[in-house]
């Protein structure tokens, strides 16, 4: 018997040393993966090199004259001022409805958790729809700073509840312990804490107000966005329109680099042994039928309304506005733009996320920032680039659907690359190593592990991007081939011709095809912070 036994572990402990150290053999070759990531980084810098080229073609004379001109003076004080007002209020709003939410004795804190990520399912431009309705004389600026601080302020809940969530209370007992009250440990231990979540969420609603369209447009207030679209329609891709492109992608630029300063280097995590402690829930006391109002109130506004006005307009049109031939193929056409954008933005995405995780190095790095670049430049910016591109280079492809899915692969990367790097870290390459010690081929073992242990973040990053698409507006009017009727351009067309009960089926059916994603959106930044 001991013998059997000695035998056993000599056998095992030889197919241990045999797979010692043994790097396992990326299954389509190191250089194909490669070659292949470095030309999605290529494809990735169009719009860029678009606005670049366009400005050089322009001359420095006519650039001047074009950019520094009243016009854009006024627009660029619109930018700001929008970004000043909204940003700081978004912060406030989703920074102080996460801490009620996840460090306080708030009562329905588990459903307010919910509630308060639930507007990011409605659409900037369906949210404009809607208090347009409630109110018609919105315009201006503060009526932009409205709506977009109702539609924007979960970009800023989300992560800081994940981060809230996740945090070690240790210090803030410390804290607590050398006579600080509740204020000061907020506001010296735990906001400190938030500067990565807040830093990322503050960048997230800027961009996104730089990249707006329909939501502005509806009530008249100008921005980069729709001054360029203006222009588009009514000269066709002119040098103006260029000129303000060029303007708004160096906005983009320097909100990127004015967010990695902000983020700062500190990193606060917990290294010690033993169990991380339970966070103590501060009570409210007299304060819990005010903080319940006020979370009351924000909910009402930024999501009651909305499907409120949606609901009512589909009343007062009846059965009418159900009118199958058009909404159907409208619907048809949606998903189907979802589901294929989707899964090629995901494919795409792979190479990437490989290098990223089996092979780290500083050139991987720059292939994926090349792509993070690109993702934060508004749909307009990458829609010009298309068309200039497909017009001048490859006329046959201009307004068909590949065209526009390569818009949507550009726009939306990021989203399935993230995902799809935490899966793979989740199958490590040791996996690898022990299938291919035990004979499987290179590509067996990857579609037998790898691709089995990373398919549920794939398929969460591609849930994501499908979001996307569903709610994409700019990108899509700019692209999408004669006859092409989405969900989002419907609902344009529509609200464009006043046909407000017209265009309320559209805008239902974009919301209760974001709600799902919204949810796993809200569920997934939790896991990702407690990694």
């Amino acid at each position: 018997m001991s013998t059997d036994l000695s035998a056993s572990g000599t056998q095992a402990g030889s197919t241990t040393t045999a797979g010692k150290g043994k790097r396992p053999r990326p299954p389509f070759g190191v250089s194909t993966v490669s070659v292949l990531a470095i030309l999605t980084a290529l494809f990735s810098l169009l719009p860029l090199g678009y606005v670049v080229y366009m400005t050089a073609a322009t001359g420095w004379d006519t650039a001047v004259e074009l950019i520094f001109r009243p016009r854009v003076a006024e627009l660029l004080l619109n930018t700001i001022l929008l970004m000043v007002i909204t940003v700081p209020a978004c912060l406030v709003l989703g920074v102080g409805g996460a801490w009620l939410v996840e460090r306080t004795k708030l009562r329905g804190h588990r459903w307010w958790a919910v509630a308060l990520a639930a507007p990011l399912a409605i659409p900037a431009f369906v949210n404009s729809y809607s208090w347009v309705s409630a109110v018609p004389s919105l315009a201006g600026i503060w009526s932009g700073v409205l709506i977009a601080t109702l539609s924007y302020f979960p970009l800023v809940y989300i992560p800081a509840a994940a981060t809230l969530g996740r945090l070690d209370p240790a210090i803030e007992q410390s804290a607590a312990s050398l006579g600080l009250g509740p204020w000061a440990v907020f506001f010296r231990v735990v906001l400190p804490q938030l500067r990565i979540a807040m830093s990322g969420g503050a960048l997230l609603v800027a961009l996104h107000l730089l990249a707006e369209y329909g939501a502005f447009a509806m009530i008249r207030f100008d921005t980069f966005t729709t001054a360029i679209m203006v222009q588009f329609q009514s000269t066709f891709n002119g040098t103006a329109g260029n000129m303000l492109a060029s303007v708004l992608v160096f906005l983009c630029l320097i909100l990127l680099v004015v967010e990695v300063r902000s983020r700062g280097t500190a990193r606060y995590a917990r290294i010690g042994s033993g169990a991380q402690a339970k966070a103590t829930r501060m009570p409210l006391g007299l304060y819990q039928v005010p903080a319940q109002l006020a979370l009351l109130a924000l909910t009402v506004l930024a999501f009651g309304v909305p499907v409120w006005f949606v609901l009512r307009w589909i009343v007062a049109g009846g059965l009418d506005v159900w009118a199958a031939d058009e909404f159907i193929p409208a619907l048809l056409q949606t998903l189907m733009y979802g589901a294929v954008g989707a899964l090629v933005t995901t494919i795409v995405a792979f190479p990437m996320a490989y290098l990223a995780v089996r092979r780290p190095s500083w050139f991987s790095k720059m292939l994926e920032l090349s792509n993070y670049i690109t993702s934060s430049l508004p749909g307009i910016v990458v829609g010009l680039a298309f068309v200039t591109v497909s017009i001048r280079v490859l006329p046959g492809v201009y307004q068909t659907a590949g065209v526009l899915i390569a818009a949507y692969v550009l726009l939306f990367l990021p989203r399935a690359l993230v995902n799809l790097r935490a899966g793979l870290a989740q199958a490590p390459k040791e996996l690898d190593e022990a299938a291919q010690s035990l004979g499987k081929a290179p590509l067996v073992s990857f579609f037998r592990v790898t691709l089995r242990l990373s398919a549920p973040a794939a398929a969460g990053g591609a849930a994501l991007v499908f979001l996307a698409i569903v709610n994409e507006l700019t990108a899509t009017l700019l692209l999408s081939p004669n006859g092409t009727r989405t969900l989002a351009t419907e609902f344009w067309s529509k609200t464009s011709e006043i046909d407000y009960t017209g265009a309320a089926p559209y805008a239902l059916l974009m919301i209760l095809l974001s709600a799902p994603m919204t949810y796993l959106l809200f569920q997934q930044s939790k896991k990702v912070a407690g990694q």
